[in-house]
């Protein structure tokens, strides 16, 4: 790259990061707030535990669908466009829902919202990729999951509060529209690439990466780039990793604020105030485990998302036999809990085992993957919460195996 060029460049791919990263702190406000409104939803319509935990897998299943469709259409009519699509009919959508009386009318347009949403995700991190090579990518992505963590922060946080003064209803008409607003900012804060600026394209000196894109060129659109993608090996596995990831890191948002209310005999505000443990530590991680995969595992990410993976099955494994009245005891769990899965860099595993050229495309279905697994724990984890004599006991042994069965997965793969 030319001299004149470096500090352009550098100012546009910061200026594009953290575009994004503030755009997705908010962004948990129109997808996970239901989880944190549960209790509230039970009560006022008299629905079950399970019936609530398919109205909120249904969410999942939306996004998983979505993942498979937006990443490619970002790469094919541009990433600002559909993740500024995606921002505003999130917005719209709360609202929709926020008008439910019953499961089906609830979970109708919960499911449409994780379809929408789904457009914030994969497009962006397509064009996060078109500015940050493979040796970066552990950083940037780091960030990107640390926005996450916030976004799960401001959601515990907001999502509750608004829901005890003003009611369930409001927390998925209000907050939502925050995400409109922030993503139009977004739009005209980003670039998709460095030629709309008249800035070259970055050189990708990482084997790994390099020879993903050669193999890419010609399988850019349609169903041939799918097709290639999980023809890999690599890839298809990280892609199963990241759903028993998503197991737990999404387990524990949908189910912990139900079980320490049920089994803990917390009110919503100490729930609140002791499940926000979990956010806190997942805002530490990303970047943590990122830079390590970067600088100290020299790029290869298995090793730190083994490492993440073990850690996480021995957390789950002590949740499971603690008491759950002890709210400070709980407190550190969760928190120890939210870090240990969280330190997973799965995402940038995914960007570079594909290369830039189907970055968003891989993005969205490694994530659709992780989503189809979330919403299969949505709803098997409330059957088996209500099913056995110690269902709780065993929700969160069935963490644990996922850990440990993703650790053994990912050794293989060593990318």
């Amino acid at each position: 790259m030319k001299p004149e060029h470096f500090h352009a460049y550098r100012y546009w791919k910061w200026r594009v990061l953290g575009g994004f990263c503030v755009f997705y702190c908010v962004n948990y406000l129109g997808r996970f707030n239901f989880s944190l409104i549960q209790p509230q939803v039970i009560d006022d319509l008299g629905i079950t535990a399970a019936e609530s935990g398919f109205i909120n897998s249904c969410m999942f299943w939306g996004f998983a669908l979505g993942d498979l469709v937006h990443g490619g259409l970002g790469e094919r009519y541009g990433y600002r466009r559909v993740v500024l699509a995606g921002a505003i009919a999130t917005a719209v959508f709360n609202v929709v829902a926020s008008f439910g009386d019953d499961v089906a009318s609830l979970a109708i347009p919960w499911a449409v919202v994780g379809f929408v949403n789904a457009a914030t995700w994969a497009p962006a991190i397509g064009l996060l990729a078109q500015w940050w090579s493979r040796r970066e990518r552990g950083r940037a992505l780091g960030w990107v999951l640390t926005a996450a963590g916030i976004a799960l922060l401001l959601v515990w946080i907001v999502s509750p509060a608004v829901a005890a003064a003003w009611g369930w209803r409001a927390a998925l008409r209000y907050p939502p529209l925050v995400i409109a607003l922030l993503g139009i900012a977004f739009w005209f804060v980003a670039r998709d690439r460095p030629s709309d600026v008249g800035l070259p394209a970055y050189s990708e000196d990482d084997e790994v990466s390099r020879d993903a894109e050669s193999a890419a060129e010609g399988r850019a659109h349609g169903l041939t780039a799918y097709l290639h993608l999980l023809s890999n090996w690599r890839f298809f596995v990280a892609c199963q990793v990241k759903g028993l990831d998503n197991v737990v890191r999404y387990g524990i948002v949908s189910w912990a604020p139900i079980y320490y209310v049920h089994v803990g005999g917390f009110d919503l505000v100490t729930m609140a105030w002791v499940t926000f443990a979990y956010p806190v530590g997942y805002l530490f991680a990303p970047l943590t485990g990122g830079s390590l995969s970067d600088r100290v595992f020299r790029a290869n990410r298995s090793i730190m998302i083994a490492i993440a993976g073990a850690a996480s099955g021995v957390m789950m494994l002590v949740i499971a036999v603690s008491p759950a009245g002890n709210a400070p005891l709980a407190a550190v769990l969760l928190f120890l809990g939210g870090f240990t899965v969280n330190l997973s860099p799965v995402a940038a595993l995914a960007v570079d085992l594909a290369g830039r050229r189907l970055a968003g495309t891989a993005s969205g279905v490694l994530d659709a993957h992780g989503y189809v697994y979330g919403a299969l724990q949505a709803w098997l984890f409330g059957l088996l919460a209500v099913s056995s004599v110690h269902g709780w006991f065993w929700v969160f042994v069935a963490m644990a195996l996922t850990r440990f069965i993703a650790v053994a997965a990912i050794w293989r793969v060593r990318a």
